[in-house]
């Protein structure tokens, strides 16, 4: 096998651990998902190994994982920037109220975001929108469904979406506002390498694809959110779609043949 392929394979087991995911429950379900956000954790931070050279790996895992847990921490000592929240002890070990899977979530969904972004536009203060968008609208599914669970809970009653209640708008703004740090950090940290497309890349693109298909399915048929369906296929549109219709594009081109 070639290292080329790893993320490919890595992708599989991530897709069949996600597909049992409805199929579990309790204890089961919950040792389910710090599995699925390791592999994930892993994948990311493999393939930008793989295809950026060990600084872009470095900066991405500094940036979202270690910059993960110190806003996440921060968030749930002083409430902000997020809004006052506490974890429970469902996802397993913890540092400063945060159960150490957390930063790795962002870590995973980081990675495809960007270079989603990367392929769509050109470097600038679009590509950085766009990607932070790519990852804050991943929420729109993730919180619904981890409050769901009972793996974390909010403390208040500020304002919230049309049928998202108990998750304050707060939480998406906090969401926001580290995603665009992110976003922003991991070009001059990550090197050169990170703001140029790459012909290894389509596993994240389809990480992403699959992320937001799998999500809007399971949300309306299996976990009985159809709110959160909703938003969360409205919302992650705005890098799935265009994502899709490019690779579909360059797909359907016929292949240039070489003048002889």
């Amino acid at each position: 096998m070639t290292a080329r392929r790893l993320p490919w394979l890595l992708l599989g087991v991530l897709v069949l651990a996600q597909i049992a995911y409805p199929l579990t429950t309790g204890t089961t379900r919950a040792r389910l998902t710090v599995a699925v956000v390791l592999l994930g954790c892993l994948l990311s931070v493999g393939h930008a190994l793989l295809t950026r050279g060990p600084r872009a790996a470095a900066a991405l895992a500094l940036i979202a994982g270690g910059g993960g847990l110190a806003i996440e921490a921060l968030g749930v000592a002083t409430g902000f920037p997020f809004g006052s929240y506490d974890y429970s002890g469902q996802l397993g070990p913890q540092l400063a109220g945060v159960p150490l899977v957390i930063p790795l979530a962002w870590t995973w969904m980081a990675w495809p975001a960007w270079l989603a972004a990367t392929r769509l536009l050109p470097p600038g203060v679009g590509r950085i929108a766009l990607a932070t968008a790519g990852l804050v609208t991943w929420d729109l599914f993730l919180d619904p469904q981890m409050v769901a669970e009972g793996y974390w809970r909010w403390l208040g009653d500020g304002p919230a979406l049309p049928g998202l209640d108990g998750i304050p708008i707060s939480n998406y703004l906090g969401w926001l506002l580290f995603a665009a740090l992110v976003m922003t950090m991991l070009r001059p940290l990550g090197g050169a390498a990170v703001a140029v497309p790459d012909a290894g890349d389509e596993p994240m693109y389809a990480l992403y694809l699959w992320t937001y298909a799998s999500s809007v399915l399971a949300h309306a048929v299996f976990l009985g959110l159809p709110a959160s369906a909703l938003w969360g296929a409205a919302g992650m549109a705005v890098v799935a779609a265009p994502l899709a219709v490019t690779l579909l594009r360059q797909r359907s081109r016929p292949p240039v043949v070489p003048a002889t």
